[in-house]
């Protein structure tokens, strides 16, 4: 006999609206065409782009501006199948069954279900499960729990990260890519990505305009460009707005070829006149 442990007593919780998130408007139309749509049947969403542009804020803003609860389930810590749901245990000679989060959410109605990094298991087939409650159907039989059925209204949310500068991802499975609609996400254009900037972190108009100039210049560099994420963009502001001039701040946030930035800077013009950073080659004691 297996006993049950469960908590259903967790309260899942919606997200906080972020009144300085910025999205195309047909992408917010497709949003909003899909919350419809999930009044009249089973719906999953795969959210792809470049690292650092907003996919995970897009599920969370999803949700909190159509008031879902939302969890997020980090795919990349799977290791078999099944491990969604709970896991066998043996307690004082008796097998139990201790239940996790997962069937709790699905079972939530209206609930947002993100399923991060989906394409980044440890083992491929640990995602087995996944396959049944993204289908029509959207049922499955897990044993110590019996049949787990996903909940009304239910989205069902993915992200990845898809290239070769990533590790330990595989190209995601294509009959389980088929049940998802897509949503493609980019940089934000110079205009929005500087009221990110000034909105986030408080540095003037004229530092946020500076700092999204040199990193366009550097995404678009012809011998190396760099995937420079409006996550970093608002680390650069973040030590701006702290004091740290651009350059340091570009330093201190991205690793990027000396001559590459140099580049960039006297383009801009703002290492005209200026010598080397000279705070990191003038050594005090750090007390």
């Amino acid at each position: 006999m297996i006993n049950m442990i469960n908590d259903r007593d967790v309260k899942l919780m919606i997200p906080e609206k972020d009144p300085n998130y910025f999205l195309p408007q047909g992408i917010i139309k497709n949003l909003n065409r899909i919350e419809k749509l999930a009044k009249r049947h089973p719906v999953n969403v795969l959210v792809v782009g470049k690292q650092g542009c907003g996919k995970s804020s897009l599920v969370r803003q999803f949700a909190a501006n159509n008031k879902r609860p939302l969890s997020t389930f980090q795919i990349g810590l799977l290791s078999e199948p099944g491990q969604l749901f709970g896991e066998k245990g043996l307690k004082e000679g008796n097998t139990f069954f201790e239940e996790y989060l997962f069937p709790q959410a699905i079972s939530t109605p209206r609930s947002v279900i993100h399923l991060e990094e989906i394409n980044r298991p440890e083992h491929p087939k640990a995602l087995n499960d996944l396959f049944s409650v993204l289908s029509e159907d959207r049922s499955i039989w897990v044993e110590g729990l019996g049949l787990v059925k996903v909940a009304e209204e239910v989205i069902f949310f993915a992200t990845l990260n898809e290239g070769a500068e990533f590790t330990g991802i595989d190209m995601m499975d294509a009959a389980l890519r088929d049940r998802f609609y897509i949503i493609q996400v980019d940089y934000p254009p110079a205009d929005i990505e500087e009221e990110i900037l000034c909105s986030k972190t408080g540095v003037s108009r004229e530092i946020a305009k500076k700092i999204v100039k040199v990193v366009n210049l550097l995404r678009n560099n012809a011998q190396m460009p760099l995937s420079i994420s409006t996550r970093h963009s608002l680390m650069i502001a973040e030590l701006a707005s702290e004091g740290a001039d651009i350059r340091d701040a570009l330093v201190y946030s991205i690793q990027i070829e000396k001559s590459i930035l140099e580049s960039a800077l006297i383009s801009l013009h703002l290492a005209e006149g200026e010598e080397e950073i000279s705070d990191n080659h003038h050594y005090v004691k750090y007390v």
